[in-house]
């Protein structure tokens, strides 16, 4: 068990229960296409984790995770509507959701830790570059959109990584790559590429990338109090 995961708040665990039991549902109702069901679902997701964050750390809730979450869940309502506008509103929503996350994990110590490992950066940036060359001539008017929102979303994802270094766990570095494919297999959508089981993928890995993210971020604020209360402690 990594410090992290000892940091990982024991407490207010029905809550995720409760976040999980809403995700499975959701990915079933996509996956048996009953969309009024998964309609209903989708917006009960975000405010769920909402709620676990603010119930385990109160006050003390980072309001960059706090926002980044609000953002996310506005985005995910606006998604449920048809056609490009609320698409382009819904993508706007989840860039300020990415740019709240990356601010929150440079504060974390993101950029600091990528110093030991510079190849991550230059691999986002290939990652980036290779997916907008190969889709951006079949998105038509949304290419230009999607250049700046996979910008910040791989930025974000980089990030995780470098946050997950840090603090010698992977967690945040997985749920951040799993939001990246989550994005990405709507992107595929988006360029005319189908893919199988397309609505369960991607709910499945935006619910599991959102979960690392918001359980690891938590538990890393934690982690980084209680090392600051322990070197002040040593110090007086």
């Amino acid at each position: 068990m990594t410090a992290l995961d000892s940091a990982l708040p024991t407490e207010r665990r029905r809550i995720l229960v409760a976040f999980l039991g809403i995700a499975v549902v959701d990915v079933v109702a996509e996956l048996t296409d009953l969309d009024v069901i998964a309609n209903l679902a989708k917006p009960l997701l975000i405010p769920a984790l909402i709620w676990w964050v603010l119930a385990v750390l109160g006050p003390a809730a980072p309001r960059l995770l706090v926002g980044g979450l609000v953002l996310a869940w506005l985005g995910d309502l606006a998604l449920l509507l048809p056609g490009d506008t609320a698409f382009i509103v819904g993508l706007l929503l989840f860039l300020g959701m990415q740019v709240c996350y990356s601010r929150g994990f440079i504060g974390l110590g993101g950029i600091a830790a990528l110093r030991s490992a510079r190849w991550l950066p230059v691999v986002g940036a290939a990652l980036w570059v290779g997916l907008n060359v190969a889709l951006g001539p079949s998105l038509g008017s949304l290419r230009l959109p999607l250049l700046v929102y996979s910008a910040a979303l791989t930025t974000m994802a980089v990030l995780t990584f470098g946050v997950s270094l840090g603090v010698h766990s992977p967690r945040l570095g997985i749920g951040g790559v799993t939001f990246l494919v989550s994005d990405l297999l709507i992107g595929l959508d988006a360029a005319g590429i189908d893919v199988p089981l397309h609505g369960p993928l991607v709910m499945a890995t935006y619910v599991v990338g959102q979960l690392l993210i918001v359980t690891g971020w938590v538990a890393a604020q934690r982690l980084a109090t209680t090392e600051t209360a322990a070197v002040a402690t040593a110090e007086a």
